[in-house]
């Protein structure tokens, strides 16, 4: 199945709106306002498109779409879809607060107790994570701009107050959520001769390199990167520079699952423009230990604070963006820490080693190398990197696929199904401070590895590379595509795994709304895909060249023609005949550059032309 972002989404829409629009009026559910992880990623499923694509956008009813508003039915007509929105919107932001009115950002029910004997307590439940705090920069960012479009239509004065108020409930949230990554972040140093630090070097040196000889290079690779962190990184962290001074010891950095014990307050200004509270900064319980799937999580939602979209509309205000740059920070030191973790060894990368072993948590998945391989995308993207390192990015992510049971067949006992059902478990260290150690659940391999997939198309600039990315995304999407749920609650939505695998567990609980997101993120990773120029070959660009230049040659002859009984046409006929050719030559040269293809194409049918009226005056003379 080939990926059409349009259609597809479009469908997911339709199951979106009648899943959750009674009435005209926005149905939260059963499960609906426990988990604002949840509640992110549903509202995301309508939100992110809606201001990522053009043709999607919601925020001024008289350019909707007409396909769009058929399959937003449910929701009402061309007015009442963004008032619907609104509505939704300002419900999440009022559910998901505390008594004073400071954002909350509750795991809830994704979060389970290691023991499945013992109960997760109230405290835990309402405990944030990183997930929650990144869906909502993403989220909040869509809704500003959602609403700053939106308020400039003709807007009831009810309407108008509520989008005043969602405006500002959606700033505070953004501040919170800013902050609350900021005191996630964390710098976990530790000797070599711990049980940690061996473990690194393994992953490191592999059978390849001693432990001296991985040491060494550690210093030397990482010296700036150490450097940057010690003197530059400070806010919302705690202290790590008398320890990070010390080239014998090794580190790491990334997201831990939640706030860190004993992170400091970020120190704020104490409102928004209109000085009311904004965050309060609860104590942390994390453990100071990066999470690579919570890091990978948190580089996405840091990502969007960057955008062209945010920076143009200017959503962001003076102590945002402040937090913004802190934030940016931190998204290039981790992706750079990762990049170079993934690729130390020249001759074998570490992250070519399959499966990935975490150093912290003491495990091992292929969860976990994609997860490594998702942070060096967003290090390729960044610096554009070249063919060498693509490529082999490339064979790490077909790899993953065939482990994942995606491009192969399900053996028997297989325990890769463990990657998809019932998923990869991440023990959260510090949680057992408010009861039970608790742990958390992902299950988005094959959405993830989509998404890494359709970007890494989007960065190759070589036509076999980009062919062989194009395949596995069609065939990663064709396998996700088919684990829709086919009837009940949430029908047409995910995540019936059992419906490709028949071993697997029957599915039980409420829909997915994290792997429903999931996809819709990739289709527009995917849109935008298909927004840009295609790969120039230059192979094509010297055969439209030459091509140009043989049908430029023959037009001008034909010029000298006279068309008066020769070509059997009339003057007229004759004249508008050149122009046409005219024309088309020129834009067969406009496209040289960039569709050398497209351009190879009208050279062929203007030669094609030529030939007709060059054998029509040869049959007219041998008439005469």
């Amino acid at each position: 199945m080939q990926i059409k972002p349009r259609v597809h989404l479009l469908q997911i829409w339709q199951a979106i709106a009648r899943h959750s629009f009674a009435d005209g009026r926005w149905d939260w559910g059963d499960w609906g306002r426990l988990s604002s992880v949840a509640d992110a990623e549903r509202l995301l499923c309508l939100m992110y498109p809606a201001t990522e694509i053009p043709e999607f956008r919601l925020d001024e009813p008289d350019t909707t779409q007409k396909d769009v508003l058929r399959d937003l039915r449910p929701a009402g007509g061309r007015m009442e879809i963004p008032a619907a929105l609104v509505a939704a919107l300002s419900e999440f932001m009022s559910r998901h607060s505390a008594a004073d009115g400071s954002p909350t950002f509750a795991g809830d029910y994704y979060f389970s107790a290691q023991d499945p004997l013992q109960e997760v307590t109230p405290e835990q439940r309402e405990l944030g994570v990183v997930d929650s705090f990144s869906m909502s920069v993403t989220l909040c960012l869509a809704t500003l701009g959602f609403l700053d479009k939106f308020a400039r239509t003709t807007l009831r004065s009810d309407l108008r107050a509520e989008v005043v108020a969602l405006r500002q409930a959606t700033s505070e949230r953004l501040t919170a959520a800013m902050v609350g990554l900021l005191r996630s972040f964390t710098v976990n140093v530790f000797d070599a001769d711990t049980t940690q630090g061996r473990r690194l070097c393994r992953n490191l040196g592999q059978p390849r390199l001693t432990e001296r000889a991985v040491l060494q290079q550690f210093r030397e690779r990482f010296k700036p990167l150490r450097a940057t962190i010690a003197n530059r990184i400070t806010l919302g962290i705690t202290d790590t520079e008398d320890a990070l001074k010390n080239e014998s010891m090794l580190f790491e950095c990334g997201w831990a699952w939640g706030v860190v014990k004993g992170a400091p307050q970020v120190p704020l200004s104490g409102g928004t423009d209109t000085g009311g509270p904004v965050v309060a900064q609860a104590d942390g319980v994390a453990d100071p230990v990066p999470y690579l799937y919570f890091t990978v999580v948190a580089l996405d939602g840091i990502q969007d604070l960057s955008s062209d979209r945010t920076l143009t509309l200017g959503l962001l205000n003076e102590e945002q963006q402040t937090l913004a740059e802190a934030l940016r920070l931190r998204w290039t030191v981790t992706q750079q820490y990762w990049s170079e973790i993934a690729r130390f060894s020249d001759e074998r990368w570490p992250l070519e080693d399959i499966p990935w072993r975490v150093t912290g948590q003491r495990l091992e998945s292929e969860y976990f190398s994609l997860s490594v391989a998702a942070i060096v995308v967003h290090d390729l993207v960044r610096r554009r990197a070249g063919d060498e390192d693509l490529a082999r990015t490339v064979d790490v992510m077909q790899r993953l696929a065939e482990r994942g049971r995606i491009t192969s067949p399900l053996t028997r006992d297989d325990q890769s199904l463990r990657l998809h059902s019932p998923g990869v478990t991440l023990p959260l260290q510090g949680s057992e401070q408010l009861g039970p150690p608790l742990q958390w659940t992902v299950t988005d391999f094959s959405a993830q590895l989509l998404k890494r997939t359709v970007q890494l198309a989007g960065l190759s600039r070589n036509t076999v590379t980009q062919d062989r990315l194009l395949r596995l995304a069609d065939e990663t999407f064709d396998h996700l595509w088919q684990r829709r749920i086919e009837d009940g609650e949430g029908v047409d939505l995910w995540d019936d795994v059992n419906a490709v695998y028949p071993t697997a567990p029957k599915r039980e609980g409420p829909l997915s709304w994290s792997i429903t997101e999931r996809l819709t993120e990739c289709m527009v990773v995917a849109y935008n895909f298909y927004t840009r120029e295609p790969i120039r070959s230059p192979q094509l660009a010297l055969l439209a060249t030459d091509l140009l230049s043989e049908a430029n040659h023959r037009f001008g002859k034909e010029e000298m023609q006279s068309a008066v009984g020769s070509s059997g046409l009339t003057e007229s006929d004759w004249a508008k005949s050149l122009r046409t050719i005219e024309l088309r030559l020129r834009r067969a040269g406009e496209l040289v550059g960039t569709q050398p293809g497209t351009a190879s194409a009208i050279a062929l049918d203007v030669l094609g032309e030529l030939d007709t009226l060059a054998r029509a005056r040869g049959a007219a003379a041998g008439e005469g």
